[in-house]
Formats: C-alpha cells, sequence, structure tokens
C-alpha cells in the first residue's frame, strides 16, 4: 500500500497548495465518470511529488481557487499522462488549466520508446513495477472508496512522480522545449474549443456535400453541441453523425419523413423532430452568400505514392532525431499540405503545420516537394 492522505476540505486543500507551489514539479491524475453525460464528473484528484498520495475529493471541496493557482504557476511543473479528458476535469472543477504541462506518454515518444506508451508499460518498463487494472472501470463517485480504489488511485501519481526523473534525464534541452510546447498546445486546445459553426467540418463524411448542404450540416451541428451541452448529454445521443449527414442530404421537411433514417429512433423524433425540421428549413432559408466552402474532396488515389514518399523524408527525420516516427506529423497535415498544391505546386505550408514542426519541417518538405514537382 502508498502512502495516502485524503483531503476533503478546501482549509486542507488550501495548506497543501502553499506547500506544492514550492516544489519542482507535482504528478496530476483524475478519476471521473463519464459513460452517459456530455461533461465529465469528477469523483478524484490525484496529487504527488514523492512518496506521498494526496486524494483530494471533489464531492466534499468548494473552493478550488488555492489549487487553480498551482495549476498555472510557471515554476512548477505538472506531470501527466495521456491527459486529454483530465484537462477537461481540471477546467471544470478548477477554472484553471496546468501550465508548463508535461505528459509523459509524450516524453516516451520523444526519446524513441514508442507512440502511446500506455501508463502501465512505463512504470513496468522503468521501475520494473506491474499495475493492476481490476478498478480502471469502477465507481470513482462512490463513497468510501473500497482500498483497492485508493490504491491505483495513489500509484497513478506516485509512480507518475518517480518516472518524472527518470524520463526527463533522457530529454535533450531541445525535445525538453519540443515536449512542453506540445504541452501547451493541448491547454491551447482546451482552452479554445472548435467554434460551433466550424463544429461540421469533424464530419468524417461532410466532404460528400456541396455548399447548400454543408450549410445544412453546419447549422444542425451547432445545434446538436448545444443541446448536448443543455442536456449534459454525450453528442451522439442527441443524433449521430451519420444522421446528421443523411439529413443535410436529404433534407426532409415533414416529419412522417424522419421516420425512415437508420439510427433515428422514435423516441428522437418525438423529442426534437419538429426542431431538427426548423433548423434545416433555416438552414435552406440561408442565402448563397452564407454558404460555407465545402470540404475538400479527398486526394486521389494517384496522391498516395507522394505521400508515401513525404511519410519516408519524415521517418528520416525521426530517425536522425531519435523520436517516434508518429510524433512527427499527423497524416492529415500531409493531406493538408498536398491540397495547397497537387499535382503540380506550388505548395504552401497549411496554417495546421504549427510550432516547432513548421521550424524544423516546412523547409524540408517544401523543398522535397519542388524537387518532386519538375
Amino acid at each position: 500500500m502508498h502512502s495516502i492522505s485524503w483531503i476533503n476540505d478546501s482549509q486542507q486543500l488550501n495548506e497543501l497548495c502553499s506547500h506544492w507551489l514550492k516544489q519542482d514539479f507535482i504528478a496530476l491524475d483524475t478519476e471521473f465518470i463519464r459513460e452517459k453525460t456530455f461533461y465529465p464528473i469528477a469523483g478524484l484528484l490525484q496529487v504527488s511529488s514523492g512518496e506521498q498520495a494526496y486524494l483530494l475529493d471533489p464531492l466534499t471541496i468548494d473552493d478550488w481557487s488555492a489549487f487553480a493557482q498551482v495549476l498555472q504557476e510557471p515554476s512548477v511543473v505538472k506531470v501527466v499522462h495521456s491527459c486529454g479528458e483530465d484537462l477537461e476535469v481540471l477546467q471544470a472543477l478548477t477554472g484553471a488549466l496546468p501550465v508548463p504541462l508535461y505528459d509523459t506518454q509524450l516524453a516516451a515518444g520523444f526519446i524513441d520508446l514508442g507512440f502511446s506508451w500506455s501508463y502501465a508499460c512505463l512504470v513496468k518498463h522503468f521501475l520494473d513495477v506491474d499495475l493492476a487494472k481490476d478498478v480502471t472501470r469502477s465507481d470513482w463517485l462512490q463513497r468510501p472508496l473500497t482500498e483497492q480504489q485508493q490504491d491505483y488511485a495513489a500509484q497513478d501519481v506516485t509512480y507518475l512522480a518517480q518516472l518524472y526523473p527518470l524520463l526527463d534525464a533522457q530529454l535533450s534541452e531541445q525535445k525538453r522545449e519540443w515536449l512542453l510546447a506540445d504541452g501547451a498546445s493541448l491547454v491551447e486546445t482546451q482552452l479554445n474549443p472548435v467554434a460551433l459553426g466550424e463544429l461540421w467540418r469533424s464530419n468524417k463524411q461532410a466532404w460528400r456535400l456541396n455548399s447548400q448542404q454543408s450549410a445544412v450540416l453546419q447549422v444542425l451541428s451547432a445545434w446538436r453541441e448545444k443541446q448536448a451541452r443543455k442536456r449534459d448529454l454525450p453528442r451522439n445521443f442527441v443524433l449521430r453523425e451519420s444522421v446528421l449527414l443523411a439529413l443535410a442530404l436529404k433534407q426532409p421537411s415533414r416529419l412522417a419523413e424522419l421516420a425512415g433514417y437508420e439510427d433515428l429512433h422514435a423516441q428522437a423524433i418525438r423529442r426534437d423532430g419538429e426542431a431538427i425540421l426548423e433548423r434545416i428549413k433555416y438552414a435552406r432559408s440561408l442565402p448563397e452568400s452564407q454558404w460555407p466552402q465545402p470540404m475538400p474532396q479527398p486526394l486521389p488515389a494517384e496522391a498516395n505514392k507522394l505521400l508515401k514518399a513525404l511519410r519516408s523524408k519524415l521517418a528520416e527525420f525521426a530517425k536522425q532525431q531519435h523520436i517516434a516516427v508518429e510524433m512527427v506529423l499527423k497524416k492529415k497535415i500531409l493531406n493538408d499540405l498536398l491540397r495547397t498544391g497537387y499535382p503540380h505546386g506550388p505548395y504552401q505550408l497549411p496554417d495546421t503545420l504549427s510550432g516547432w514542426r513548421r521550424e524544423m519541417l516546412g523547409p524540408l518538405l517544401i523543398t522535397f516537394l519542388e524537387q518532386e514537382s519538375k
């Protein structure tokens, strides 16, 4: 068993925060429930800066302002592992996000251990400890938590605190800068979510639509997001992506027509049918000047050869830098790059290529494509 301290009230938390503000780093993790809600429900926050694990109870603590100050203190590194949803929990609970953010999963990629290593794999690799997973999906809102739950939660930060110096020792100064820049990018994305009017672009089949149909998908996607937030339901509990696309394609005008849509159940039609038709009618009334530009068509099959060649160049860069190749560039960015000039150029770096990747890889990619276009 790990050394565990429960923090149940704001006064205890405030005292600890004064201590954490003087540390070089703290290890952070959260446990939450999110099976049938839009927003994650915090069940536990865990913090450690060494052997001791502090379990912070969000069911009883009502003032998180001191902890928010710790999260935002630039001299205290916040160490996490694969923190995607943890950021949502921290923001919702405290109104703050961790800066600077040091993600050990990213660190593993930057020292070429591999991409998307699990926490258990890192603990086994560096500390030769096998972690149990039997309470991962347990009820974190129950009180009291079982001993197994408490020990599991403690392990998530005490071992993380031990991993941090071991990983960090293997990072060059440049790679550490890249890692922290990627952490800052994760925080920036959480701070600035996609605008309602841009959500439709995430539909993987949106390229099938013309401008007018895209306007319908745009309106429906924004409506679904508002409803999901208002009702605190997962987006797909309101309307599935496939239904959004089908509605944008066919644009029904009568309730009876909605019954023929796969994955649009009778209960959803009774609840939202009139609102869906109203949104479609509104979108159809928009002047052409307000229609969005349609999504670009997928690159032709012939572009695969050039994509493969680009990936080979990136693999060379990854090998030279001793980092996992998946850390270099996402496929979407390569597609965005090719769309700026395929097949004959000239090419331009897309906005999606930013930060250190743009600086390090931008000239390399443009030079390669210019040579291939000759």
